[in-house]
């Protein structure tokens, strides 16, 4: 079972404003897909909003249309291979879930799947904007529910107290980064 805790849904921009790398999962019509996205942002507290591209011509992309719903699910370095083999791969050639041996759990608001070794997930509707869509292959959507280990996230702050639990951020060609350790800057100047 994945552990994870509730994230109050106007702290859910928290879970990826530090701009990690992200695997979006969809489901529709009986066929699930994922796929590795790192153009993923918030953009709203109240209800709070995500954006994130999905090309047009990926599974997950058909899958989304169909169903309006998909979830970022925030993973760990500890699965930083399966994040690089999902982004690498196309679920029109087979359950990338089967493939790459990934655990899933159901999502409390979507229809698509959580996925496991991940920190933190936003399950999110898609507010329809077709122009967006189809010239930019940008999603606009409210996250409906939001959740976090929390071993790694509570009181709205993410602690990385060991290094395979730490968020990551795609650098291409198959790299990625580690997100750092954080420090407290102190009170403005001014």
């Amino acid at each position: 079972m994945i552990a994870r805790a509730a994230v109050e849904l106007n702290k859910a921009y928290l879970l990826l404003n530090h701009g990690p790398v992200t695997l979006v999962s969809s489901a529709a019509n009986g066929q699930r897909n994922v796929m590795a996205a790192s153009w993923a942002m918030p953009l709203d507290f109240d209800p709070p909003k995500v954006a994130v591209v999905i090309d047009r011509s990926t599974l997950t992309r058909e899958l989304v249309e169909a169903s309006g719903e998909f979830v970022l699910n925030i993973p760990s370095r500890a699965i930083a291979r399966t994040v690089l083999a999902a982004g690498s791969s196309s679920g029109r050639d087979g359950d990338k879930f089967a493939g790459l041996g990934v655990v899933t759990e159901p999502a409390a608001q979507v229809g698509a799947p959580l996925v496991g070794g991940c920190l933190a997930w936003l399950e999110c509707r898609v507010l329809p904007e077709p122009d967006n869509q189809r010239k930019y292959d940008l999603f606009i959507a409210e996250v409906v529910a939001a959740w976090a280990d929390p071993a790694v996230f509570a009181n709205g702050r993410w602690r990385f107290a060991d290094a395979a639990q730490r968020t990551i951020h795609y650098r291409a060609g198959g790299h990625f980064f580690a997100t750092g350790d954080g420090f407290d800057a102190g009170p403005a100047e001014g």
